[in-house]
């Protein structure tokens, strides 16, 4: 089975080189998104032997997973694995992912910080007790959805599942649509315990706030 790694990126020119490197032995091609960056990610990722595709403008990142998953299908991946750009995610974790959908368990998996204790210890303060369990209970509440992890960025879906669903919303608020999607089709899921590797950057206030927002967002559109 061909396993497609899609990574949207914005302005990682210093993260970019080492996780395509980590990466790109585990799967059958890397596919970085560059989202609008103004910096080197895009060549960098390219001349780390990633197909590299851009965006001209700065479109978010639910967005850049469209069209590289958009690109994965059209290019005969059985399996698509969406990964962050900014190394806080282990590829070690690659075969955890994409085994219940190879071994026929699952169509959808989703990566989880909360079903062991490596993935959620050094989460910061405010994203681990205000924005989780807000997540949590709109997807909840809203879209009837109970996973332990509300808002991971790490997943993996067969090239059916991909096939049968469609988010709209380029920011944030991707993850719970794209759940929302998978619980509306009716698709299997499973969930795996993943290691995050926490930065300071992507991590502050405001970034939390526009989680919040584009959840909001979310609950409208749907």
């Amino acid at each position: 089975m061909k396993v497609f790694c899609v990574i949207p990126a914005f302005n990682e020119h210093k993260n970019i080189t080492a996780v395509v490197k980590e990466i790109k032995s585990l799967v059958d091609r890397v596919v970085v998104v560059d989202d609008g960056s103004t910096d080197q990610t895009y060549n960098l990722a390219k001349a780390g032997g990633a197909m590299a595709l851009k965006h001209i403008i700065n479109r978010g990142q639910g967005a850049a997973l469209r069209t590289g998953t958009e690109y994965s299908l059209a290019n005969g991946a059985d399996i698509i694995i969406h990964f962050d750009a900014d190394g806080q995610f282990s590829g070690q974790d690659i075969a955890k992912i994409t085994a219940p959908i190879k071994q026929g368990a699952a169509q959808v998996v989703y990566g989880s910080r909360f079903l062991d204790s490596r993935g959620n210890t050094a989460m910061p303060f405010f994203k681990k007790y205000f924005i989780m369990p807000l997540a949590k209970a709109v997807n909840r509440i809203f879209f009837q959805i109970n996973l332990t992890d509300p808002q991971s960025g790490f997943r993996a879906m067969s090239a059916e599942a991909a096939r049968q669903i469609s988010w709209q919303q380029d920011g944030m608020a991707h993850c719970s649509e794209i759940m929302f999607e998978v619980k509306k089709n009716k698709l299997q899921v499973a969930e795996v315990p993943i290691a995050v590797v926490y930065h300071n950057f992507g991590q502050s206030f405001f970034g939390g706030l526009k989680i919040i927002k584009d959840l909001l967002i979310a609950i409208i559109v749907n």
